[in-house]
């Protein structure tokens, strides 16, 4: 078994899908497992994990500088077997780490390029600049890493122009999480949104669905706002009204908010790096055997309508969400068979069980003997796609 340390500067430590998915399962499968973070929340071990604390930044800037250079640091004084490096601002300290001899994976969360062309503060001329840039870089390093995994399919065949084991590891629920529903046990008289919640995830219009609601369904709008102003404007939409806001809730209080729920919302707008993601609420709702309603992009659409768990609506026109929202509200029956469906799919197919395959096959290639990589990165792949 390995010594294995996950490198953040901007996590959380808790964070779904680095610590309650790939260290607890690389844990459970007998590996040595730690995770160096900056939250200033000190040292700490949890489900036979080490946790090294460097110290929250107090800043963006600081993060960007000295946060990494401090989980650098650390990462070193483990003298670990495999480093795992989770955000883009780490690939400098995985470099290092690659010259000095050490076996190093790049975790690719996000499609980093696609998300600086849609970022609002930079010019479409920066963006691109950015981008390109940021690729550059990406490139150079991931063909010295030992390995990358990918969030999505999308970003793994990105990605495996740079490096031979590359392999997407998607972010499905954990069944576990999830209990069957019990028909009748819960009123469900609302309709929610969990998630953080910023104007790109399509806020404004969702409140203003909320104005347009024939029935007296509320929403449960759990998660925290990414911009204060924004807060601010959509209090003062006339929907708001119908809204209670619930701030930043645990595992435990999230799944209170779905038990009580007929519909989760995942109403992205269309951005470049959204058409192509694959959002984990989707799929938490799917699990917890309620009907999603979400935006109308091919790939989300082949999923819903696919699995036959919801309904897809342009997300920009806020009349369709209230009519979503609405149908669903007077048609519960109709609600709780695609719920239904949904939970069924996940328990097919879009769940971590099978992704936590993938992760543990990726790993034993990853650490097999030089000569024999290729043969066993054949046959995990080949692994992979039987489970896709």
């Amino acid at each position: 078994m390995a010594r294995i340390v996950h490198l953040s500067s901007a996590h959380p430590r808790f964070d779904t899908r680095i610590f309650v998915k790939q260290c607890r399962s690389l844990a459970n499968h007998g590996h040595e497992v730690s995770l160096v973070v900056a939250d200033g929340l000190g040292d700490d071990c949890r489900n036979g994990i080490r946790i090294l604390d460097v110290g929250r930044p107090s800043g963006r800037r600081e993060r960007m500088l000295r946060s990494t250079w401090r989980v650098g640091r650390a990462a070193l004084s483990l003298d670990a077997d495999v480093y795992q490096l989770h955000d883009p601002e780490l690939i400098p300290i995985g470099l290092r780490l690659a010259v000095g001899g050490r076996k190093v994976v790049f975790d690719a969360h996000e499609d980093v390029p696609c998300q600086l062309l849609d970022k609002p503060y930079l010019s479409p001329r920066g963006g691109r600049l950015l981008a390109r840039a940021y690729v550059a870089l990406e490139a150079c390093a991931l063909r010295r890493f030992d390995g990358v995994l990918a969030a999505t399919p999308v970003i793994r065949d990105r990605l495996a122009a740079y490096n031979a084991l590359t392999v997407d590891v998607n972010n499905y629920p954990r069944i576990e999480e999830f209990t069957r529903p019990a028909p009748g046990a819960q009123v469900r008289d609302s309709f929610c949104y969990v998630g953080s919640i910023s104007a790109i995830r399509g806020i404004r219009e969702l409140v203003e669905a909320c104005s347009m609601l024939r029935t007296p369904a509320r929403l449960a709008l759990a998660g925290g706002f990414a911009e204060a102003d924004l807060e601010a404007e959509v209090r003062r939409q006339p929907g708001w009204n119908r809204v209670d806001a619930l701030g930043h809730l645990d595992r435990a209080g999230v799944t209170g908010v779905l038990e009580r729920a007929f519909a989760g919302l995942v109403t992205l707008l269309p951005t470049a790096s959204y058409r192509e993601a694959l959002p984990v609420k989707m799929f938490e709702y799917m699990a917890a055997g309620i009907p999603v309603i979400a935006s109308d992009f091919p790939l989300w659409r082949d999923i819903v309508e696919g699995s036959r768990c919801g309904l897809c609506v342009d997300p920009h026109d806020p009349a369709a969400i209230a009519a979503a929202i609405d149908h669903l509200a007077a048609h519960p029956c109709e609600a709780r068979e695609m719920g239904a469906n949904g939970r069924r799919a996940v328990l097919e197919r879009y769940n971590w069980e099978n992704e936590e395959d993938k992760l543990i096959a990726f790993y034993a290639d990853l650490l097999s003997p030089e000569p024999f990589r290729k043969k066993l990165f054949r046959k995990s792949n080949l692994a992979a796609q039987a489970i896709r």
